[in-house]
């Protein structure tokens, strides 16, 4: 039996953060695309935390807003509470996180699917794939359809032969109250592909009408919050709800041990691996011996919701700990619990089985995306979703794929790192992660990276004019600052204010508002600067823009000129199915490494743990350079 029909462009596999943006960036690239999703009452759920962005996070919503997708907007839309995090450090930390309202943040994604052409939405289970010489054609459902189609995107997040763990109790499920998925994973096994066993937990959620807030520290938002998306479509939030921080203390993290040996984490029930920087309370405990607290975030989950998220109390714990350790917190005396904790346990398959493009490199047209290639977080689902999206229908088209470099995004760093590196525990996108990062700012994401995305048909031309005039007037203005002079009695007044060393003779603006003791409302105090940007139209953005420049050009320089020399290795392609066993001056591991990722360029094969720099001077001579 044909579905509807009809022969898809691409089926998406799941309607999680990978699956839609990837649905949502084939269909706006063309092609006719079918997302497939277990309820569409949850399509983009926020299965964990209320929140999106964060420590580099942040810096990878604004990229895939820049790029076209909509990570970003959604989130705006449905914000409750906004912070930028880290403005104390330089701009290369600086990372936007937002709170959103749980349930219309799913919500306004199911509309945004919906609005777009060449988008089906069809709620089913894919229980197959469907197979012809070394390609996929399509998938197979649990109603026993079979729907063709010219490239697969699979977005399954922790569904795949899902488990829920808590205490002794387990039982199926892809996500509290939602059935696992079965028969992908074996039917990518049955031809070759490597699966691993991950886990992730969360916290229990509680009635905020139970909880007493004045025993805690309120966590307000931004006094001026900005928003997420670089685009007019959205406005930055006019108020805000407060989160709240408390702690545990000794006598909860002893009551928390009296549930240990009930713990399916300590009993080996659970033989997936957990994110490291996002462990388990029980985990915290049982590392951190020697701290006597851990901090607790206390978040809402809606504007019209009593529930609140713990943050920080990811447990699996039996049901009876779990509440008698959170009555023990400041603060929780009376909790009520609306839902426990629990552990999941779930399918992946280690992302060195993929291209650059996450397209798989054993099965043609077949395009993985999310927590099945090792990673953890919506954002970093979002981004590979993305990135599978855009990179499925290139191939459909006969294109070139759309490969980010580690220079040019945190995206970059993300799908190089999976790649290249591979994982043996969830992945989660740090600012350390990325050798580069004063190039990667959360302000600059649609100055690197729309001209890109323009110049592959996503992006829009609104969004492309918007870029070009952010970058003409930033230009302008420092122009201005390189080329006007300032005379010592007009700065030195500001100078000394600021504790700054004053000047006795005339200098550039510029060179004076380098300064780091100068913010810009002195800059703006300059002769001519307040006019300059009024006749101009230079916006806050813009101002921001030129702070940065100013002050970090050395530093960007610097980076740039590094990324550069890089590049150059980057460059030096490196033949498909290139045989390493006949290069015998390469060390045998370097040999099966290289032979096991298949790398595409000599930098990336640089990048491989096992391969040594005199493996690369081998592999040089051997290309010809």
């Amino acid at each position: 039996m044909r579905f509807n029909n009809t022969e898809y462009d691409v089926i998406v596999v799941g309607g999680g953060h990978a699956g839609s943006e990837a649905a949502a960036a084939s269909a706006n690239l063309g092609a006719k695309t079918l997302l497939i999703t277990m309820s569409l009452q949850t399509i983009a759920q926020m299965s964990c935390n209320p929140a999106m962005g964060g420590i580099a996070k942040g810096q990878i919503v604004r990229e895939i807003d820049a790029l076209g997708g909509y990570s970003a907007i959604i989130t705006d839309k449905t914000a409750i509470q906004f912070k930028m995090l880290n403005k104390s450090k330089g701009p290369a930390m600086w990372s936007p996180r937002a709170q959103s309202d749980r349930f219309r943040f799913s919500e306004e994604w199911r509309y945004q699917l919906e609005s777009l052409n060449n988008l089906d939405l069809y709620q089913d289970s894919v229980n197959g794939l469907l197979f012809e010489n070394d390609q996929v054609t399509g998938v197979q459902t649990t109603l026993g359809l079979k729907i063709n189609a010219k490239a697969v995107i699979i977005t399954a997040g922790t569904f795949l032969n899902g488990k829920i763990h808590i205490g002794k109790k387990t039982f199926g499920g892809g996500r509290a109250g939602e059935s696992s998925s079965t028969g992908i994973t074996e039917d990518l096994v049955k031809i070759g592909f490597e699966a691993g066993r991950m886990k992730t937990g969360t916290p229990p959620r509680v009635d905020a009408r139970s909880l007493d807030f004045k025993l805690m520290v309120e966590q307000p938002g931004d006094k001026n919050p900005l928003k997420f998306s670089y685009s007019n479509e959205t406005k930055p939030l006019t108020k805000q709800l407060s989160c709240y921080m408390t702690y545990t203390s000794l006598d909860v993290h002893d009551i928390l041990r009296e549930g240990f040996s009930d713990s399916p984490m300590f009993t080996g029930r659970i033989q997936g691996v957990g994110p490291r920087y996002c462990p388990s309370i029980e985990d915290k405990i049982d590392r951190f011996a020697t701290k006597e607290r851990h901090q607790l975030f206390i978040e809402p989950e809606g504007w019209r919701t009593y529930e609140y998220y713990v943050n920080g109390f990811s447990t699996s714990l039996p049901d009876h700990v779990q509440e008698k350790a959170l009555r023990s917190i400041p603060g929780f005396k009376d909790v009520k619990i609306i839902r426990y904790g629990y552990a999941i346990e779930y399918d992946f398959f280690p992302p060195t089985q993929l291209k650059h493009s996450l397209e798989t490199k054993r099965i043609e047209n077949l395009y993985f995306a999310g927590q099945i290639n090792g990673t953890t977080g919506y954002e970093e689902a979002g981004a590979q979703g993305l990135m599978a999206g855009i990179n499925a229908v290139l191939k459909i088209y006969k294109k070139e794929p759309f490969i980010l470099k580690r220079d040019e995004a945190y995206i970059g760093v993300l799908i190089d790192d999976l790649v290249t590196k591979g994982t043996d525990e969830p992945y989660r996108m740090f600012t350390s992660r990325a050798e580069y990062r004063t190039l990667l700012r959360q302000d600059n994401a649609d100055l690197r990276l729309t001209p890109k995305s323009y110049a592959i048909g996503l992006a829009s031309k609104e969004r492309m004019d918007r870029v070009l005039e952010k970058q003409e007037k930033t230009d302008l203005f420092i122009n201005f600052l390189k080329k006007t002079s300032i005379k010592p009695d007009e700065v030195n007044p500001i100078l000394k204010s600021k504790n700054s060393a004053t000047v006795n003779q005339s200098m550039k603006m510029f060179k004076i508002a380098a300064r780091p003791q100068l913010d810009f409302d002195d800059i703006k105090k300059f002769p001519g600067v307040t006019q300059f940007i009024l006749e101009n139209g230079i916006d806050t953005e813009i101002m921001e823009q030129t702070d940065i420049h100013v002050k970090y050009s050395g530093y960007i320089n610097k980076e740039k000129n590094n990324a550069d020399k890089l590049n150059r290795l980057e460059n030096i392609i490196i033949p498909e199915n290139f045989d390493y066993q006949k290069i015998k001056s390469i060390s045998f591991e370097a040999r099966e490494k290289l032979t096991k990722i298949q790398p595409r360029t000599i930098s990336q094969a640089s990048r491989i743990s096992g391969v040594s720099p005199s493996d690369i001077s081998v592999l040089l001579v051997y290309m010809g350079r």
